[in-house]
């Protein structure tokens, strides 16, 4: 499961993963999602291991069940299939970063964002077909899709009804920093007092 932030430090680590597809053996996972994102490079190690598990004939399949945005969306895509829970909800945008220095410094921070955004948006193109201009629009408007929009978006394969079981641990993130960031009610289902209105 990448039930948190990717970061090398204090939440979902390349290290913990490779640790996890090792004692998994010969044998096909299934990658559970649900992250806002993280470190980018971070993402991109664990795209490379679950890539090499799935070159020695694994297969993984990839099941977001909350949320996957910003690094965790191309994580996610590494699966063989990917499926999104009824619910559920899939965040692209460019990538960013914090930068000081001179104007030369500035530039050059720019140019690597620049790079790394094409990176991700080779990514999503292998896996919805979709042309580089669509998916930098999409990134660059910061796009929220729901179960069903990614679906239409070829971002993943089917929208599936999560489990009926809640036990209390779901993960809760502050989403502040995203700019189209839906508000926290309008992820919940609606209550019988909202139907009967």
């Amino acid at each position: 499961c990448i039930y948190d932030v990717s970061d090398s430090y204090w939440g979902a680590s390349a290290k913990a993963l490779v640790e996890a597809l090792a004692a998994a053996g010969a044998k096909d996972v299934a990658l559970h999602v649900n992250s806002p994102g993280g470190d980018v490079f971070e993402a991109r190690a664990m795209v490379s291991a679950i890539r090499a598990h799935q070159a020695k004939g694994h297969k993984v399949t990839a099941y977001i069940d909350g949320l996957a945005a910003s690094a965790a969306t191309y994580l996610a895509l590494s699966g063989d299939q990917v499926h999104i829970a009824d619910g559920g909800m899939f965040m692209v945008h460019n990538s960013w970063t914090l930068a000081w220095g001179n104007k030369t410094e500035l530039r050059s921070t720019a140019d690597l964002l620049d790079k790394i955004d094409g990176t991700i948006t080779a990514d999503y193109a292998r896996k919805t077909g979709a042309t580089a201009e669509q998916i930098a629009a999409w990134m660059d408007a910061e796009t929220w899709f729901t179960g069903a929009e990614a679906l239409a978006a070829g971002f993943v394969d089917s929208v599936i009804e999560p489990p009926k079981a809640d036990d209390g641990k779901a993960a809760r993130w502050n989403l502040s920093a995203y700019a189209n960031a839906p508000k926290a009610a309008e992820l919940l289902p609606p209550t019988d007092d909202d139907l009967d209105a």
